[in-house]
């Protein structure tokens, strides 16, 4: 058997220092290099934060609607014809029965005389019948008591009381005739009285649609010559509101609008009606939801445009995050996706606070939310903590 030669005890002594050596050199370059580049890329990146603050958080909806008068009355005419003369015009103030526009009434003025000439005739032979029938009941009673010593024959009674009875029914007819020669009167001088065009509440005009001169015919629709608003000083807004937030909406609410002519003044009203018809424009379904609103200054006019918030929820003072710390992830980290929930199905959210110039990952329970800020209920958080909401590479110098 061959023998082989042994290592020197000295040469197993350098390998075996140098083993751990270069071993321990590894690690060493390793977590060096780590260090590197966690303090480099802490050195190189600039984290963005806002801090945790007590404020108002407020979920509402936003609609647009326009601003309308709470009443309008339309004025038109039931007869037809020629305006005659107008007294009134747009912003002209009224009262109940003020006289607006006058239609020409020499048409309706000659029915009217026509009717009431009728109703004379109808009198005058009213009275010429009694003294018909005066004279028929006088013959009858007459004939009467001369059929008993045979002085007249039992025919001339009975003719004389057939005169009698058919004097008395032409009185009746005659009273018909007189009532229905009224009732054509009265139907003539009602449609004289409305060739007078009067404003039934008192208000303000908003819109006229008639001229001197001009026809108008109230045929098969009633025309609208002015519009009155009732009451000026109280307005409404009918917002459109989208059938996937109209469920929230309730009766009371506050809420808030602006107009393009006062854009940087918000104007506060309540909801006073959800109304349930809805309208349907190019497939999308809206709900009108009534925003109550005084307007004792006037600024608001009739048919204005308006961008109006309903808050349908609100917490005053509540201790609230930026809804943009919800959706950061530090670079560093494996990118999981905005509002993270906690692993142990609390159904808690997280978001990273600067601690000691290093992100932390913090869960915490949200309440309400809306588009700037998330209500806080439960977590480690505290007002004045920093959270980040984004980050920014530092240029190095070169």
């Amino acid at each position: 058997m061959e023998k082989r030669d042994a290592v020197p005890t000295g040469a197993l002594r350098r390998w075996g220092w140098l083993v751990p050596a270069c071993v321990t050199a590894s690690a060493v370059a390793a977590g060096a290099a780590a260090l590197y580049w966690t303090l480099s890329r802490d050195a190189n990146v600039h984290y963005l934060t806002q801090k945790i603050t007590h404020g108002p958080v407020v979920r509402a909806v936003t609609a647009s609607g326009t601003v309308n008068p709470v009443i309008t009355v339309q004025v038109g005419t039931y007869v037809s014809g020629v305006i005659q003369a107008r007294y009134c015009d747009y912003n002209t103030k009224v009262e109940k029965g003020r006289l607006c526009a006058k239609i020409d009434p020499r048409p309706y003025q000659i029915v009217v005389d026509q009717d009431r000439a009728s109703l004379a005739v109808a009198r005058a032979q009213l009275v010429k019948d009694r003294a018909s029938l005066a004279y028929a009941k006088a013959s009858y009673e007459r004939n009467q008591r001369l059929v008993q010593t045979k002085a007249v024959s039992q025919d001339a009674l009975d003719s004389a009381r057939s005169a009698y009875e058919q004097a008395l029914a032409q009185i009746g007819l005659d009273e018909a005739t007189i009532d229905q020669r009224q009732a054509e009167l009265n139907a003539a001088q009602i449609n004289l009285g409305y060739t007078d065009i009067v404003s039934p509440v008192d208000g303000t005009v908003v819109s006229r649609s008639v001229e001197m001169g001009q026809t108008v015919a109230a045929s098969f629709q009633t025309p609208t010559l002015f519009l009155v608003a009732t009451d000026l000083t109280a307005m409404q807004v009918d917002t459109n509101v989208s059938e996937s937030d109209i469920g929230a909406v309730r009766l009371g609410q506050r809420a808030s609008f602006t107009v393009e002519s006062f854009p940087n003044r918000p104007f506060d009203g309540e909801v006073t009606q959800v109304r349930q018809s809805p309208q349907t424009i190019q497939n999308v379904v809206t709900y009108d939801a009534v925003i109550s609103v005084p307007n004792p200054d006037l600024l608001l006019k009739p048919g204005m445009t308006a961008t109006a918030r309903v808050i349908i929820d609100k917490r005053d003072d509540a201790l609230r995050a930026p809804n943009a710390a919800l959706r950061y992830t530090p670079g560093g980290l494996p990118t999981i996706g905005p509002l993270v929930a906690a692993p142990d199905g609390s159904g808690a959210v997280r978001l990273f606070v600067l601690r000691e110039g290093s992100p932390q990952a913090v869960f915490f329970t949200q309440g309400l939310d809306d588009d700037a800020y998330t209500e806080i209920v439960k977590g480690d958080l505290r007002p004045g903590d920093e959270v980040i909401v984004g980050e920014q590479q530092k240029q190095r110098r070169s």
